[in-house]
């Protein structure tokens, strides 16, 4: 947009003899001493003004900022660009596809369908680990992702041509995280306008994955949204946010000899869960943050979901500059980025402390190594207390037959030793806490050389004290980008590696993401028929219940360094203190601490094979793909052929009928529950990622067109295919309905029938929509936690769910419940689902809602809820409709809905 600039602010700067024009905070008094992130903000409204999205009332209350305040003013952010992956970007796409079909109907251009900004995908969340441990077996799972995913990766190359302003990354590069903050981040943007004019403003962007926040720590402003909202941010629509509340996070100290990044992260990550971010930005300061390497802080950045805020930045100083000038950057943009930074005061100055709204300090010395889990990040626990910790948290996931053998074994456990016979004809034990997956893997880590060097002199310390990890292990290394591998083998470290099983196996999320692929055939079967609770160890950011693999109950983040320490232990039921890993040759025992590599060579082997021509050979051609790519036979034409015989790719039917104005909303009336849901129910448990098994409504599906079992693929892959998401939403194997106690996975009441049996909750909702009633879900505090996942509001939508009642949200699934047209309310304070009453069996009535029609948004509406042989129950709910934007959303249906609107009456 063309700013009207009537604050005067824009101005002139000089670089290099270079004349840029760029936005002036300090011509607005106030705005020059907010916090580093609110000043990007008013950057960001200075240069959009248009009177009509953001205007001058917008800029002052931004100046006027009162820390203690609680969020109550709207304000529209245009971020700069969009960035995507392909489990979320696919249906992205489809939406836009469809959408160019909507607009021809509605009367209008399709080719008007287009990203407005920059949006660039990087496919990184499709390929799985089929094969582990082998030289070949990169190769092996490139093949089979070409193999499983060609109809999804043709459908990108068809967008990219169709699309102005679209690139995609193809498979094999890297994650897209770290391909951001390496190659695709600008921290300041250059753009040249029609009059020829070089605009300088702050590197913003939102992306379709939570994960999106680890370039905050290159100075970019930008955090996770639901794809629908990516989609509407690429057609022009800014993003309808309040002026956020800022805690200011106060680094010092060191971190000590022993301790990693990872720990770091970790311990942030349960200080800040604790303290309460949820819709907060967090902003590192203090002397220490200079002393923070780049690296560091994209890990820190990364986890600011976990937080549960929606940034955690550092500013822009000398650190900086110096991972640009690293990574490949130009000269002249980087010096760009620090004179552009020290004119708008967001070079980072340790004597100048901003206000905040609250405040936190770690002096970093105090770190010690810990592990997260068995299922949430912000469960850390120290490693001297992982042994028992496991022990104290085994009951809850091996209850029962077990308890006799505890008593008997007279150790305070639960042992269940089972036989094994592998495949190569080692007989061994699996027992409790056998680990079964050990993986290097994810964005957080593998971006980050000081821990991913360290694993690596951690293997070369156990090969030469002739240390092998158990043979019963899954083991996999998936780095973040190609530079990790270039420089393992710099400095020689792949032999060792390589040794241990640790062998490259893709280049993208895989387990992380639950792409971990099966557990050998026999330790599967061991584990399944005897009921074991087996781990897996990661260095990923999530370990939420289901999401890593179906045959692991429990799952436990740590540094890479300790993943394959736990991969010689083999082991949760471990202490690395007092048990030593194994025997070196001469028979002497070899604990953890004879291994553990040391700072001073992790530092020294950093600085020795890590330089900056890794990174501009390696993204010389970062869009061009290989011959698989390059070979895709690609269809061309403005508007996408739909093949009705697709299992991957299909029209969703969001715009069926849709008219140019939209139906007035209604009360509900006569609505039944679908799912009544505990506490920190997450996204993977509303819409899982990984694979599911034939007895499953979407395994139906796709056998019933002609798929067989091993070409299921996983949910993440098929979100192009509504119908295989929709049976899949609710259907995580380790949901728990309240309305089926004792049922574990996506199972409810089925009420159109009597006596009510027991369903899957696809089948359940597709009765009622049938019978023509409304749905209705209840849950606990943070529902709709973790992944950005679009699907989880689609998916809710689609099944017929009108209102989503809980005690709290997590922000991202919030706005997207909006997105997708479905009304998030929230008890009266102080109450629950359960201190009401509430059972699940209760018809519901929701009244006050149609007041939006006048367009007013209502501070609560009134909830009735009967149950035969009970007095009504009756409650005032919270309306979570926290903008006159999302007001606006939601009167049209949805976000996607009123965008279309807009476009087509223009």
């Amino acid at each position: 947009m063309t700013s009207l600039n009537s604050f005067g602010a824009r101005s002139e700067l000089t670089v290099d003899a270079k004349k840029y024009t760029y936005f002036r905070l300090d011509a607005v008094e106030g705005l020059n001493t907010l916090p580093y992130s609110l000043k990007v903000l008013a950057e960001n409204l200075l240069r959009t003004e248009d009177g009509a999205n953001v205007t001058a009332e917008q800029i002052t209350a931004l100046a006027n900022w009162d820390p203690t305040a609680q969020p109550n003013t709207e304000i529209q952010f245009t971020p700069a660009r969009v960035v995507m992956q392909d489990f979320t970007g696919v249906p992205c796409i489809v939406d836009l596809a469809t959408m160019r079909e909507a607009v021809a109907d509605l009367g209008g251009d399709p080719t008007r369908i287009n990203p407005l900004a920059p949006a660039e995908m990087v496919i990184d969340h499709s390929v799985q680990i089929d094969s582990f441990g082998l030289t070949q077996s990169l190769e092996v799972n490139k093949e089979r992702e070409y193999e499983r995913n060609a109809e999804r990766y043709q459908f990108l190359r068809w967008g990219q041509g169709a699309f102005e302003n679209f690139r995609v990354v193809p498979p094999g590069t890297g994650i897209v995280h770290q391909v951001n903050i390496e190659y695709l981040a600008r921290t300041v943007f250059t753009e040249t306008t029609e009059d020829g004019t070089v605009l300088a403003y702050p590197d913003t962007c939102v992306g379709t994955d939570s994960h999106t926040t680890m370039v905050n720590g290159l100075g970019v402003l930008g955090w996770g949204v639901g794809g629908i909202e990516a989609e509407a941010a690429m057609l022009g629509q800014p993003v309808s946010m309040l002026i956020p509340r800022v805690v200011g996070f106060k680094l010092t100290g060191s971190i000590p000899a022993g301790a990693t990044a990872t720990d770091v992260v970790l311990t942030i990550t349960q200080m800040l869960r604790q303290h309460g971010v949820v819709g907060k930005f967090v902003e590192f300061y203090g002397e220490s943050v200079g002393e923070v390497p780049l690296a560091n802080r994209a890990t820190i950045g990364n986890m600011s979901p976990e937080f549960g805020s929606t940034a955690a930045i550092f500013p822009i100083d000398n650190v900086t500059l110096d991972y640009l000038r690293l990574t490949g950057r130009s000269e002249e943009s980087i010096r760009v980025v620090e004179e552009y930074a020290k004119a708008q005061g967001l070079w980072h100055d340790p004597s100048r402390e901003a206000q905040y709204s609250e405040y936190l300090e770690l002096d970093l010395s105090t770190v010690v190594p810990s592990i997260a889990g068995p299922k949430r990040p912000q469960d850390r626990i120290e490693l001297t207390r992982a042994k028992e910790s496991f022990r104290e948290a085994l009951p809850t996931y091996a209850p029962g037959a077990e308890a006799q053998a505890a008593e008997e074994s007279g150790d305070g456990r639960a042992h269940k030793v089972t036989p094994v016979t592998l495949a190569d004809g080692t007989q061994t034990t699996l027992d409790h806490g056998a680990v079964a997956i050990a993986s290097i893997t994810s964005c957080t880590n593998t971006s980050n050389p000081s821990v991913m060097v360290a694993a690596g002199i951690l293997a070369r310390n156990a090969v030469a004290r002739g240390l092998t990890t158990k043979p019963w292990v899954k083991t996999s290394t998936a780095p973040g980008s190609q530079v990790v591998t270039e420089y393992y083998e710099k400095a020689g470290l792949w032999p060792a590696l390589n040794a241990l099983g640790f062998n490259v196996v893709g280049y993208g999320c895989t387990t992380c993401i639950g792409n971990s692929g099966p557990l050998p055939a026999e330790v599967s079967q061991v584990v399944n028929d005897a009921d074991l609770a087996v781990v897996s160890v990661l260095s990923g950011n999530r370990n939420f219940e289901g999401r890593i693999n179906p045959d692991v109950k429990m799952n436990y983040l740590a540094s890479p360094p300790l993943v394959i320490a736990y991969a010689l232990a083999g082991t949760m039921d471990f202490d690395f203190d007092t048990e030593p890993l194994g025997q070196d040759p001469e028979g002497n025992d070899v604990f953890l601490a004879d291994i553990w590599p040391d700072a001073d060579e992790v530092q020294a082997t950093i600085d020795q094979t890590i330089d900056r021509e890794m990174y501009t050979t390696g993204y010389a051609n970062v869009f061009a793909g290989d011959e698989r790519w390059q070979g895709l036979d690609t269809p061309d034409g403005d508007i996408f052929a739909w093949d009705d015989a697709s299992t991957y790719v299909r029209k969703p039917p969001y715009f069926d009928g849709m008219g140019l104005d939209p139906e007035p909303v209604s009360d509900i009336h006569g609505a039944r529950v679908l799912l009544k849901l505990g506490d920190s129910v997450t996204t993977d448990h509303i819409s899982p990622a990984g694979a599911f098994k034939e007895d499953t409504p979407a395994g139906r599906y796709l056998r019933e067109h002609g798929v067989v079992r091993k070409d299921f693929n996983s949910y993440g892959s098929r979100r192009g295919n509504h119908e295989v998401m929709i049976r899949g939403t609710f259907a995580n194997i380790r949901i728990r309905n309240e309305m089926v106690p004792g049922v574990e996975g996506g199972f409810t009441k089925d009420f159109t029938q009597e006596g009510a049996p027991t369903v899957a909750v696809y089948d359940a909702a597709q009765a009622s929509l049938k019978a023509g009633v409304p749905l209705v879900v209840l849950g606990g505090k943070e529902y709709g936690s973790g992944s950005s996942r679009d699907w989880a509001a689609k998916g809710t939508s689609l099944l017929g769910v009108r209102a989503v009642i809980t005690e709290s949200f997590e922000r991202i699934h919030r706005s997207n419940l909006i997105g997708m047209g479905v009304l998030p309310l929230q008890f009266p304070e102080g109450e629950t689902r359960d201190t009401l009453g509430l059972t699940g069996d209760e018809v519901f009535d929701i009244t006050g809602i149609e007041e939006l029609n006048e367009g007013r948004t209502p501070r609560t509406v009134h909830v009735t809820a009967t149950r035969q042989g009970a007095e009504p129950i009756e409650f005032d709910a919270v309306v979570r409709i926290d903008t006159p934007g999302e007001a606006d959303y939601y009167r049209n249906g949805g976000i996607l809905q009123y965008v279309l609107r807009n476009l087509a009456r223009k």
